[in-house]
């Protein structure tokens, strides 16, 4: 299985990638701002590039659960900048987490090489152009509703059937419309994304039916808001929660793990893979 976002090239099978968080916000969820200072973000980013993450993802605008939208000018002064210093400073692969198709070629024009799309669940024919002009890796995500109203009693009848029609409906309406062949697209289930605790426990016990379509699969669980109502973590005591998800995922096939602690997390999944190593060999 093949991945390309522009100049990279990731094959699978292959250990496990983790993708460093950069949030650019000053209201985000996890880090309250502590990186929307360029040089901060800069600094951030690249410490986690030596911490082991492959890919960089900078966002600009929180999709916490009621996060209000950023306008679309605002958004671009916190990105760019970012991309723009990292491209000259590191090689890993960017992406930039936006619903934005302006911000989309506005930072694929700066140089970032994946578009990490929130709303792929709504029509996205720009988007969608954007992407293919630039030869960029899509990750299409499914949520339901908009970050200022998705976590309001989000229903489903069958969360996992659901989820699984959407990621075939868009790699076929992408590559009919804007010409995006499967190898550039990676699939996430949106874990929090206008989905319950429930949900989002029933589409981490099924991540190997998400297998099916042959890409890979992407997974954003670090330091969510489920997990303390699953088990009475705050904010800065969810690391060990977040831990036992990667894992799980792991062995579950999921390829690239979305995370805050990255050094943490790249410790847990290598560990993970190893010990699925030794029971293959078995």
């Amino acid at each position: 299985m093949l991945f390309r976002a522009r100049q990279f090239e990731f094959h699978f099978p292959r250990p496990t990638m983790v993708m460093g968080i950069v949030n650019v916000t000053p209201d985000s969820f996890s880090d309250g701002g502590k990186f929307f200072e360029t040089g901060a973000a800069v600094a951030h980013a690249l410490e986690l590039v030596a911490q082991g993450a492959e890919i960089l993802d900078i966002g600009g605008e929180s999709t916490r659960p009621g996060a209000v939208p950023v306008a679309e000018a605002e958004e671009m002064r916190r990105v760019l900048p970012v991309v723009e210093s990292l491209v000259a400073q590191t090689r890993v692969a960017l992406s930039v987490d936006t619903m934005k198709p302006a911000v989309a070629r506005a930072a694929l024009a700066a140089g970032a090489s994946i578009i990490n799309d929130v709303g792929a669940s709504r029509s996205g024919h720009a988007m969608w152009h954007a992407v293919a002009e630039y030869q960029a890796g899509y990750v299409v995500m499914h949520a339901q509703g908009t970050p200022a109203q998705m976590q309001h009693q989000p229903a489903y009848r069958d969360v996992v059937r659901e989820v699984g029609e959407l990621f075939a409906e868009r790699l076929s309406v992408i590559q009919a419309e804007a010409g995006i062949p499967a190898e550039r697209v990676v699939l996430d289930p949106g874990i929090g994304f206008g989905k319950s605790a429930a949900h989002n426990l029933r589409l981490l016990a099924s991540l190997r039916t998400f297998r099916s379509w042959g890409r890979p699969l992407l997974l954003g669980i670090s330091r969510k808001s489920f997990l303390e109502k699953l088990t009475g973590a705050k904010l800065n005591e969810r690391l060990p929660a977040s831990l036992a998800c990667a894992t799980l995922a792991v062995q579950s096939g999921v390829n690239i793990i979305r995370a805050h602690d990255v050094a943490e997390t790249v410790q847990a999944v290598r560990m993970a893979e190893a010990i699925a190593q030794e029971s293959n060999v078995d």
